[in-house]
């Protein structure tokens, strides 16, 4: 590891980070090596990476001292928040000027930033087709990142601010098919009849991947990514392929999401009515320019038979 360059990652052992630790452990004559960052070196996941040649570390995202030492000697860094482990977008901004402190700190000389589109720009908060929440929000998860991006401007952190979206992960959860009341499966998303940007979560860590192998060239760039571009009924074809008999596509209204008694509800609803009713959000995610990054990129089509075993149980 010593004659590599070492790239922190927070959120190691979770979907984005933990994308990236894998596509640098995979790539065992590649440049880079893995510092994973996580709260508790001891989880079975930190376990894992260490067997596998990461060298783990204990840190909070909240702990600047702590995360500075934990940054100290590292080329770059992987930055990330989680949202729905708090809810509280300010919550979210103060983690992100946290690690941009400690990035400066630490003298790193690239890091990535894992944010999103700011949709006050599409929608203001005046427009009354999506409620603003919070008073100040359209998409709280999605606003407070967007907001975030400048406390790594204001550092001078040589930053590349990696807007990412809808994770296919979620199809094998809360939104997967479900069979209706006449055993046939359902797909029911609240898309209507636009297109979703969506992408294996592993892609998110190669393309990470990609950027850091590019050097300092995509510093201060922002870039947007996806795997593949589909309505919810081209989404529904392919899944009735990958399992063998029909699955229906049913758009859910954007009221419905948002009427759920669950946290986060009124948040994912506008989300996904700002997926499907402002076109420069797909349009932004270039996938020829993801495929230079990551040639490894996924179709939809290509991660339902990687994921088959999981598919079966639904």
């Amino acid at each position: 590891m010593a004659d590599k360059k070492v790239i922190a990652v927070v959120g190691a052992t979770g979907a984005q980070g933990g994308g990236l630790a894998r596509a640098i452990l995979n790539d065992a004559g590649g440049a880079f090596a893995v510092r994973a960052l996580t709260r508790n070196v001891a989880s079975d996941k930190a376990r894992e990476l260490a067997a596998q040649g990461a060298e783990v570390v204990e840190a909070d995202i909240r702990d600047e001292t702590r995360l500075t030492e934990a940054f100290d000697g590292a080329y770059g860094a992987f930055l990330m928040t989680n949202t729905w482990d708090h809810m509280s977008p300010e919550q979210e901004k103060q983690d992100a000027a946290t690690m941009a402190r400690a990035a400066k700190n630490a003298g790193l000389r690239h890091v990535i930033w894992s944010t999103l589109d700011d949709t006050r720009e599409y929608i203001p908060l005046d427009d009354e087709r999506m409620p603003t929440l919070m008073d100040r929000y359209k998409v709280p998860h999605f606003d407070a990142k967007a907001e975030a991006d400048q406390f790594f401007i204001d550092a001078g952190v040589p930053t590349t601010f990696l807007r990412t979206t809808f994770y296919w992960e979620g199809l094998l959860g809360p939104m997967a098919p479900r069979r209706g009341e006449d055993g046939r499966l359902v797909l029911a998303l609240p898309m209507a009849d636009s297109k979703l940007a969506g992408i294996a979560v592993d892609d998110i860590g190669k393309t990470a991947y990609g950027i850091f192998k590019q050097g300092g060239e995509l510093a201060g760039q922002t870039v947007s990514i996806a795997g593949e571009h589909l309505t919810g009924t081209e989404m529904a074809a392919h899944l009735s392929k990958a399992l063998g008999e029909e699955v229906g596509y049913v758009p859910v209204p954007f009221d419905a999401i948002r009427a759920q008694p669950w946290p986060g509800a009124a948040d994912l609803g506008n989300m996904f009515q700002f997926y499907a009713e402002v076109p420069q959000f797909a349009a932004a995610r270039d996938l020829d320019v993801v495929r230079g990054l990551n040639p490894e990129l996924q179709s939809f089509e290509q991660w339902l038979a990687a994921h088959k075993p999981a598919l079966a149980g639904i």
